[in-house]
């Protein structure tokens, strides 16, 4: 009775957590916001593309097309996204996780730590009930990928900032040589030279 009545009681919370959007849309983008840095998602003039708990419905609908592995739904956001948003892991499994709880995903099949999800019935209702929500969602998908579709991809993003983060963290400290100086220079004329022959 007592595990019966922890379980009801663990699944409630993670309603509440659900209703309050606490597992959102996080990843890895430029810029290091929930959003897109170089085009203005993310607090700049675009606005947030996604609202919280807008994974849920993205998520859900993956599952509900096929049984899908975490990595799997990874790959599939990016590829909807063409590269301009990649989800982190730390965010996708532990929505992965509340929707089991919440009986909306199952899992069909584990090896190791490697698990197969697949929609529910309740799973099914739930999208079912809020198709307005999943439409614009999918809209929001849509509209990004049309305008900004095509552009450079995250990984080549990340590293321009890991080098700009890198020159300023240098820079900051001060006291630089004429040697240090000349070197950095050396190092960043080559960088550009062999990004021009690829």
């Amino acid at each position: 009775m007592f595990g019966r009545f922890r379980q009801h009681g663990h699944r409630e919370e993670s309603e509440r957590r659900f209703a309050r959007g606490e597992f959102g849309f996080g990843g890895r983008h430029f810029g290091g916001h929930h959003g897109y840095g170089r085009h203005g998602w993310g607090g700049g003039r675009m606005g947030r593309l996604f609202e919280q708990g807008d994974l849920r419905f993205i998520i859900l609908s993956l599952i509900n097309e096929k049984p899908r592995h975490g990595y799997e739904i990874i790959k599939a956001i990016e590829d909807k996204l063409q590269g301009l948003y990649s989800p982190s892991p730390g965010v996708i499994y532990p929505t992965l996780t509340l929707l089991e709880e919440m009986g909306y995903v199952t899992v069909a099949q584990a090896e190791g730590n490697k698990k197969l999800y697949a929609i529910t019935d309740e799973g099914r209702a739930f999208l079912a009930s809020n198709q307005s929500a999943v439409n614009l969602v999918m809209e929001k998908i849509a509209e990004a990928t049309r305008r900004f579709g095509g552009g450079i991809q995250p990984q080549i993003l990340r590293a321009m900032e890991n080098l700009k983060l890198a020159l300023q963290m240098r820079l900051a400290k001060g006291g630089l040589t004429e040697e240090q100086v000349t070197r950095i220079t050396a190092i960043i004329d080559a960088a550009a030279s062999d990004v021009e022959r690829v």
